[in-house]
């Protein structure tokens, strides 16, 4: 069990890469080091996928407009992604994973979940893990260290980059107190502010509430909320998880066809496919924008990347580039649906032509 309460607790780690996309890149062409560098594109609609850390000083964040970036950091490099790189130094990545154990969850290229139950000091596996990272990719990570994967998750953002955080059984309701929600894995944006209009700012705050409140408001999600808040996690790590598609959809009270307001409804179904996909900790290589016209006719059209994502970024780039192709549309719309789906297994990666967006 990952309660903190059990004689035998696990020992997890979660080891996220630092700045993953940016900081290839940078070691790829040593003249960008140290320099701000944004994984992306410069054209008029296009966003940053990722950033380098001296961008992020100025403000420059993944998801952000390219040219809000740039008027952040005027000095700002714009390279576009090479997702076939990224996907063979993820594969080196868990190479070295699996020296050290069986039980590894991959979430996206850029971090997985280690369940190294049995090791006498997990802080010293992660060490190890990281400096083999450093050593043979050149690249840094961090990691988190706890009795359960929620936990062990926070736990490697709160030292980043090229950081380790440790949080034992004894102190993981006291650590999970002080955060905000919002850095919960799976509240996303709009469950945030759902808590927050009900006044749970922080963990703390969230551990106040009975599982009959938190069931009212938040469904079945609720259990999990109420078990996370008190530091309990019990899900274990899925190694060789089958992973599954996840969707969204949203049907209108009236017919929509003004491209501008087609665009705003998408990024509504967009908030509740990323909330679903931190959920369930999906990524997949295919997103599918769905249409249902007036006429109760129905389309689908996909784009494809060379390996699993999970970034909204990049699956809100494929679903607006898909909806773009469709405008002007013949018909009002009444239904809108995203869907990111993997319709291959890690080794059995698609060919290097379908990298998917022109960032």
């Amino acid at each position: 069990m990952a309660d903190p309460t059990a004689t035998n607790p696990r020992k997890i780690i979660h080891i996220d890469m630092d700045a993953f996309y940016a900081s290839v890149e940078q070691r790829d062409r040593p003249e960008l080091r140290g320099k701000p560098l944004a994984v992306g594109g410069t054209r008029e609609r296009g966003v940053v996928a990722a950033a380098s850390y001296e961008a992020r000083t100025f403000g420059v964040r993944s998801a952000m407009a390219s040219v809000t970036a740039r008027r952040r950091c005027p000095e700002l490099i714009f390279v576009k992604p090479r997702f076939d790189v990224y996907a063979e130094v993820s594969r080196q990545i868990r190479g070295i994973f699996a020296d050290y154990t069986e039980a590894i969850e991959p979430l996206s290229l850029d971090e997985a979940y280690l369940d190294v139950t049995g090791v006498e000091s997990a802080r010293d596996v992660a060490q190890q893990i990281r400096a083999r990272i450093r050593a043979e990719t050149g690249l840094t990570a961090s990691a988190g260290v706890s009795y359960n994967k929620f936990i062990a998750k926070l736990a490697s953002d709160q030292n980043k980059p090229d950081g380790i955080c440790v949080i034992p059984p004894g102190a993981g309701a006291r650590f999970v107190a002080s955060l905000p929600v919002k850095r919960f894995h799976g509240v996303g944006p709009r469950t945030a502010e759902r808590m927050a209009a009900l006044g749970i700012e922080t963990g703390a705050d969230l551990a106040a509430q009975s599982l009959a409140f938190l069931e009212a408001h938040f469904g079945s999600f609720a259990a999990y909320l109420h078990g996370a808040a008190r530091g309990i996690d019990d899900r274990p790590v899925r190694a060789n998880r089958i992973r599954k598609s996840v969707g969204a959809e949203r049907t209108f009270f009236e017919d929509i066809s003004e491209p501008a307001a087609l665009a705003e409804a998408l990024e509504r179904v967009l908030d509740a496919l990323m909330e679903r996909i931190e959920r369930s900790e999906s990524s997949g290589r295919t997103v599918t924008l769905k249409v249902k016209y007036s006429d109760f006719r129905q389309i689908t059209r996909a784009k494809s990347f060379a390996a699993p994502i999970c970034e909204r970024v990049l699956i809100g780039e494929a679903g607006r580039t898909l909806l773009a192709g469709l405008c002007p549309v013949p018909l009002g719309v009444r239904l809108l649906g995203l869907t990111l789906s993997s319709l291959a297994r890690e080794e059995e990666e698609v060919a290097v032509s379908q990298l998917g967006l022109d960032l």
